[in-house]
């Protein structure tokens, strides 16, 4: 009796086995997998809430604002010291936060979660994800010209990335996991259901693979309903008047909407990055530590709040205003310009926060200029001015995003306004072709360019980077290993590979030198010696490379 229970034992424990080993392994094709997503859907969506209701709670307390909606009104009566001084606060507890957290002093967001998706099988860093985090929401708080949307999409990868290691799942699990965990904080953060799966899928997966779209979809329903649970199913944007496009004669002004948007979308990134240049540039010039500046980035903004107050935060007061139209023609215009400065400083200061919220306002007024124009002109061929605004808040966010179908959805969802659908569409169309030419397809693959993640020009790029030659190389006692004396001839003319190289740089050293096959070295010593490790040949190189090509098709197709 006792052997048959043990027995028992036994055959339940290895069912149990070949069921992780599914779900690990074959993740998505099972029943158990969605469960999963549908948890890692309610976290996130609970995670993504609480954010923004700490951001509230923050900013009301420091500001003293009655109302987070109208901080942009409230802080125009607050004493210009007070403006200064929150702002210049904030920017310092995040420069100590980051000097202590992170190795770089740099805020972790929708950059990092996609190369975590590339390269890192949906995995994303931990402690510094967490600095980040806190960052963010204090720069968010305290004066801060940034979007929340970038925190909470890591915020997210972290939970999956935690679900990942504990089920040590593989990488297509992982990423699929990692899918549903930002589609959940998405759609929670801006009750945007259908936006938050469809921005999963285009921006940080980057493919729309049929096993990733239906737990994708799971997990944002999910957090939609956290999202509707605690602040009810209201739109964030209320539109007044009427929005109809006046057919057919109004169409082409929207074609020149979708152009002027990609090239101010371009503008705004662009500041981003030279500002991040200069601070870089400044920072090392003046040997100051990583603390400091986005403290100097807080005094700056802190500044400007005490004349431009609505620079402060997320915007959304001031996108809600262009959107009714009830700002002016000038002050749309420079609105608009000192959003750009106010962000610049923000991102270049390294204080925190994302890019959808600004790209947001910029594009609802630079839209709303062109509206007030062209309805001006134009006044018997013309609908209203805030379809233009409509129009040109989807038209900058998408070309900063590179993500045209997620970003004309999400602008349905935050308006509840489906009725436009064509005006957006042509806009979105055309500053996405226009941005695409002048960046890395979107802010985010820009980033990661910058820092020499080649993501941008798809799987035949980074994969690359992927394989070090060590683990690719035969040894010296491998068999049908290269002859030493020919290693060591080659190492005399200083054609080596280093043992930490990658394929990346392997594979054009091939092409260059037309070997076939290259000594792998150690470099020891205070001298740096090369002793060799063994050799990579150029055949084991293109296979390994092929396997990865063959198998990311594979999981993009499937």
């Amino acid at each position: 009796m006792t052997s048959l229970v043990h027995l028992q034992f036994l055959e339940m424990k290895k069912q149990g086995r070949r069921g992780w080993d599914l779900l690990r392994h074959k993740g998505p094709s099972q029943f158990q997998f969605w469960l999963i997503a549908l948890l890692i859907g309610i976290a996130a969506g609970l995670a993504a809430t609480g954010f923004r209701l700490a951001i509230s709670v923050l900013q009301t307390t420091v500001y003293g604002t009655p109302s987070v909606t109208t901080i942009h009104s409230y802080a125009a009566t607050l004493p210009w010291w007070m403006l200064l001084l929150i702002p210049t606060l904030g920017g310092l507890a995040v420069g100590v936060i980051l000097h202590y957290f992170t190795p770089d002093g740099r805020v972790r967001t929708v950059a990092d979660v996609i190369e975590g998706a590339a390269l890192n099988d949906g995995r994303v860093e931990k402690k510094a994800g967490i600095a980040s985090a806190v960052c963010s929401w204090i720069t968010l708080s305290t004066g801060g010209s940034s979007g929340r949307e970038g925190p909470v999409v890591h915020i997210a990868a972290m939970i999956s990335s935690w679900v990942s290691n504990t089920i040590r799942a593989d990488g297509i699990t992982g990423r699929d996991l990692l899918g549903c965990a930002v589609a959940a904080a998405v759609s929670a953060s801006f009750n945007a259901p259908i936006a938050g799966a469809l921005f999963a899928l285009e921006v940080v997966l980057r493919h729309f693979a049929v096993h990733a779209f239906a737990p994708i979809v799971v997990a944002s329903a999910a957090g939609t309903v956290i999202n509707r649970l605690v602040f009810g199913d209201v739109t964030e944007f209320t539109l007044s008047g009427t929005t109809t496009v006046e057919f057919y004669l109004e169409l082409p002004a929207f074609f020149l909407l979708g152009l002027i948007c990609g090239l101010v979308a371009v503008a705004m990134m662009r500041s981003v990055f030279l500002a991040d240049d200069l601070g870089t540039r400044l920072q090392t010039r003046l040997n100051l530590p990583h603390l400091m500046r986005p403290a100097i980035a807080g005094v700056m903004l802190g500044a400007l709040a005490i004349w431009f107050p609505h620079i402060i935060g997320v915007g959304y007061e001031t996108t809600s205003r262009a959107l009714t139209g009830a700002l002016l023609w000038h002050e749309a215009i420079v609105f608009a310009m000192l959003k750009v400065v106010a962000v610049a400083i923000t991102l270049g200061g390294r204080m925190g926060g994302g890019v959808f919220s600004p790209s947001l306002m910029l594009g609802a007024l630079t839209g709303l200029a062109f509206g007030l124009i062209a309805t001006g002109l134009f006044p018997d061929n013309s609908g209203a001015s805030t379809l233009y605004a409509l129009a040109g808040m989807g038209a900058v966010a998408a070309a900063v995003l590179g993500a045209p179908i997620s970003t004309t959805l999400i602008v349905f969802e935050l308006t509840g306004d489906w009725q436009t659908g064509l005006a957006v569409m042509i806009s979105v169309s055309m500053s996405t072709a226009v941005s695409a030419r002048l960046v890395d397809r979107s802010f985010f693959l820009t980033q990661l360019e910058r820092r020499k993640v080649h993501l941008a020009a798809g799987p035949q790029a980074y994969l690359l980077a992927m394989f070090r030659v060590q683990g690719v190389m035969r040894k010296p006692t491998a068999e049908n290993a290269a002859d030493e004396a020919a290693c060591h001839a080659m190492i005399e003319q200083g054609l080596y590979l280093q043992a930490q190289a990658t394929l990346e740089t392997a594979l054009p050293l091939f092409d260059k030198s037309g070997v076939a096959f290259l000594p792998v070295v150690r470099l020891d010593g205070p001298d740096r010696t090369p002793v060799l490790q063994g050799a990579l040949f150029h055949v084991d190189a293109l296979k390994a490379y092929n396997r990865a090509l063959a198998a990311t098709a594979a999981e993009e197709h499937s």
